[in-house]
């Protein structure tokens, strides 16, 4: 039997054990509970129609912004996939998790935490993982957090396996591992890609949810943008090179510590840049190849957009739109050559800064009418798809790790309590501020401790290095290799980080041994080129990298 049969048999019999699940949480009110499609992105900034990007085409996911409260200021709390996703989903910073690298499970390693699909999943929710949601391998044991977080085993596209292989037709004819790859898609193995796999995966699972008895968790990740850039290759046309501008600050900061800077070694494995022959670790790429990569990324962008698109149209088609929040998001940025930098792997608001929105129905917008779809599905090659305007908007400082308690909050569940300090003892609680208050529903339940006053809220941020100066290891230290942590704080004023000495087996910060600090200040520096730190008395703020 097919893997895809045999995942979907499994979930009608999990179906068909629902009813006695229903029952057993009464209490939390299944019956007439709200659903949750989360969909998480790899690697996508804020190259948005919805974030004031003009350039890029993403009509879907700004149609799902304009009927959702969308967060103009959220930021991840360690700018790579796996210490990212693990510290969004269980709700605790990398500090806690003690995930700054690949190479630990976190249950193993950090304390027994909770995770948010874990935690709908003992509330009566019938929880499906689609994609990449945990990051794959040891970091979620090699089982996506089975059975922990999830009614049944987790689907992954058969094609991921080709995503680094040798599937790229150069100018030469032959196939290449590239980093640029817009590919026919009849002409790769099994004729397709995993975004598009997993999204008609998603749609069958909520075709089979649509009459279920019990709610649904269903979490979506997409690959794309992620590198390698592989994706059908006519989205290149929405993004003529002509077109394609450079980075607004492409050069190295002048008062940029060298320990800051990340090195991008994983593009430069590729064999397209290592054609070009670029000298390590400060590059810098030919102006006409960065603009082939920002043409890439935006491409991958655009053709993400579509798989959102058919994703949610599918929640019209089966009527789960009145009963579905959504809620979409990144696990991080990725520079597309801002400080001569390129991918993530840094403290800066460009690898950092992530979008953020959430669809909950009859509230931040109105219930279509009847016969009338709220998310139909828009071709970005339409030439006359108009830009939508995004419809609620907050403009706090928010992170990441607040998704547990705001998700909870909205699907009517009880939020789980503020987490202790220490708290690796403690199985349910989450370290993040409950996002409710952004909403104004008066009947949810709202986290005391939330900042009215945007010049109040704090998002930290941190990044482990193996030395003070770039090296081959600097983006993706392992922990034991790892002797220095920045540790960053960003404001709605300014954003600054200090990078301390570190212990890797006592997982200890040293913050009277400080290496090097960086001071932004956003209005007068929102591309984070001028550090101020030696300008200022930087020392005085130290108190404020203490969540």
């Amino acid at each position: 039997m097919p893997l895809l049969d045999r995942g979907l048999l499994w979930l009608s019999l999990v179906l068909g054990s629902c009813a006695s699940l229903g029952s057993a949480a009464r209490g939390n009110n299944t019956k007439d509970a709200l659903n949750v499609l989360l969909i998480i992105v790899d690697d996508l900034r804020l190259s948005l129609g919805c974030y004031g990007d003009k350039l890029i085409k993403s009509p879907n996911i700004d149609q799902l912004a304009s009927h959702s409260l969308l967060f103009q200021n959220a930021f991840a709390q360690q700018a790579v996939c796996a210490p990212s996703r693990v510290s969004f989903l269980t709700g605790r910073r990398p500090d806690t998790t003690r995930l700054y690298d690949f190479n630990s499970y976190w249950r193993v390693q950090a304390g027994n935490f909770s995770t948010i699909p874990q935690y709908f999943k003992e509330n009566g929710y019938v929880t499906m993982s689609v994609g990449k949601v945990f990051h794959p391998g040891i970091s979620s044991n090699h089982s996506d957090d089975s059975p922990y977080s999830w009614s049944f085993l987790p689907y992954h596209p058969s094609s991921e396996k080709y995503e680094n292989t040798k599937t790229c037709r150069g100018p030469d004819g032959e196939l290449h591992a590239n980093l640029i790859c817009p590919v026919d898609i009849a002409d790769i193995p099994e004729g397709t890609l995993p975004d598009i796999q997993s999204t008609k995966q998603a749609i069958k699972l909520l075709e089979k949810m649509r009459t279920s008895a019990s709610p649904f968790f269903l979490a979506v990740g997409y690959h794309k943008p992620h590198i390698p850039f592989r994706y059908p290759k006519e989205f290149q046309k929405l993004y003529p090179l002509e077109n394609i501008t450079l980075a607004s600050d492409p050069q190295v900061p002048a008062g940029l510590p060298p320990v800051a800077y990340n090195p991008w070694m994983d593009i430069r494995l590729r064999e397209d840049i290592q054609a070009l022959n670029l000298s390590v670790p400060y590059g810098p790429i030919p102006v006409d190849f960065q603009r082939k990569i920002r043409q890439s990324y935006f491409a991958s962008v655009s053709y993400l957009d579509t798989q959102v698109g058919h994703l949610l149209s599918a929640l019209d088609d089966f009527h789960l739109a009145n009963s579905t929040i959504v809620a979409f998001t990144s696990d991080h940025g990725w520079s597309l050559g801002e400080h001569g930098e390129w991918a993530k792997y840094s403290n800066f608001d460009v690898a950092t800064h992530v979008p953020l929105m959430f669809y909950v129905p009859g509230r931040t917008a109105l219930l279509p009418e009847a016969g009338k779809k709220l998310f139909p599905y828009i071709d970005p090659f339409d030439p006359a798809s108009e830009l939508m305007e995004p419809g609620q908007q907050a403009v706090d400082i928010v992170e990441l790790v607040s998704l547990f308690p705001t998700l909870t909050g909205l699907a009517g569940l009880h939020v789980p309590p503020r987490c202790p300090i220490p708290s690796f003892h403690v199985e349910l609680c989450r370290e993040g501020q409950s996002l409710l208050k952004h909403f104004r529903f008066h009947d949810l339940e709202e986290d005391p401790t939330l900042h009215d006053n945007p010049h109040e809220s704090i998002a930290y941020s941190q990044y482990p290095r193996p030395a003070d100066y770039p090296q081959w290891n600097s983006d993706k230290p392992s922990l034991k290799d790892i002797k220095v942590m920045g540790y960053s704080i960003r404001t709605i004023d300014y954003r600054y980080t200090v990078w301390v000495g570190f212990n890797p087996h006592k997982f200890l910060a040293n913050f009277s041994d400080v290496h090097a600090g960086e001071l932004y200040f956003v209005d007068s520096d929102p591309l984070q080129d001028h550090n101020m730190y030696n300008d200022s008395q930087g020392g005085d703020l130290l108190q404020s990298l203490i969540p």
